[in-house]
């Protein structure tokens, strides 16, 4: 993580594969992007380190009946993450590290006061995304207004701090193509409900200034503002994974209605991901997509049986012998 102050980052996302069946099992409504599905909801975790991606296991998320059938204790989606989060070992993946070293994104869909007190609490830091609802004030009026009347809405924050000015920084994007994208921030230091004093970003693209703006808060006070933005950016790599398993891997190409059928499929697109992740034999190092290294594995597997042959012939005496195995083949048949 080239130009930022920490060396690890963990991103939280969760996804909602396409129901696969009329009647699955633990299946369920969620509130999900823009509107609302049913099917098995997925937390995916992963971690960043030194530019490669490491996918943690999966949380799925159970119903209520599916945990009264199955004698478990029904736990929410964020109850689920903090405890994953209490019983996770970082080291496994990253080797020791410093816990001020790591950074964690978040969608504004994961506020809740557990998660922010889970990360807060093992003094990692965090960048997450606000709604528009959510309640903050400035460092002043935290210390000189009663608790009952400082806090106010995110979007109604920054129309109180309108005199700061807006700062234009621009980043590359993340295509082929290496262009700057434009955008325009504004930012203070304030104080979050629950949470404490944190960094706020208002962020908008430059080209379309009445469009919709992204509000960021970060837990590091060292950080800058351009090095929040930069950080933030991250959070895209957890959406090529989505894409990497979805469509090369089948994450969504299950037609089962049990639903342990369900999470074995699921880990097995994991572990496929965790192998062509690795570059396996065969496929050249400048190949990074997974649909080209799963092309390239198929090509060898159609022709190992070609290379068998060449690599018996090319043995001293290489073509008698393999004329003998071909003869005893043929005999045994």
């Amino acid at each position: 993580m080239q130009g930022l102050p920490w060396k690890v980052a963990i991103s939280l996302e969760s996804t909602l594969p396409q129901r696969a069946s009329l009647h699955p099992d633990n299946a369920k409504k969620f509130h999900h992007g823009k509107g609302y599905g049913i099917g098995h909801q997925w937390t995916t975790m992963v971690v960043i380190l030194n530019g490669v991606l490491i996918p943690l296991r999966p949380l799925p998320s159970y119903s209520e009946r599916y945990c009264r059938e199955h004698t478990l204790a029904y736990q929410t989606e964020h109850e689920r993450v903090v405890e994953y989060r209490n019983t996770l070992m970082l080291e496994d993946s990253s080797g020791a590290y410093d816990p001020r070293d790591v950074i964690v994104f978040a969608e504004s869909g994961y506020e809740e006061k557990k998660i922010e007190h889970a990360i807060v609490n093992t003094r990692w830091h965090c960048i997450r995304a606000l709604g528009k609802t959510r309640r903050v004030t400035s460092e002043t009026l935290d210390l000189t207004t009663s608790t009952s009347r400082q806090w106010c809405h995110m979007a109604t924050f920054f129309r109180h701090h309108r005199r700061r000015p807006w700062t234009t920084i621009r980043l590359l994007t993340s295509g082929t193509k290496r262009q700057r994208m434009a955008c325009r921030i504004r930012h203070t230091m304030g104080s979050l409900r629950s949470v404490g004093t944190v960094h706020v970003v208002c962020a908008a693209l430059r080209k379309r200034p009445d469009g919709r703006r992204k509000s960021l808060a970060c837990h590091d006070g060292k950080a800058t503002a351009r090095q929040i933005m930069l950080g933030y950016r991250l959070r895209g790599a957890v959406e090529l994974f989505h894409q990497d398993v979805k469509m090369p891997l089948g994450f969504e190409e299950v037609a089962t209605s049990g639903f342990d059928s369900v999470q074995s499929h699921v880990h097995w697109v994991y572990c496929a991901y965790i192998f062509l992740r690795m570059s396996p034999p065969g496929v050249p190092p400048e190949v990074k997509a997974v649909g080209d290294k799963q092309r390239h594995i198929q090509k060898f597997l159609v022709n190992k049986g070609k290379r068998h042959v060449l690599q018996k012939l090319s043995h001293i005496g290489g073509v008698e012998r393999y004329k003998d195995e071909l003869r005893q083949a043929l005999a045994a048949t």
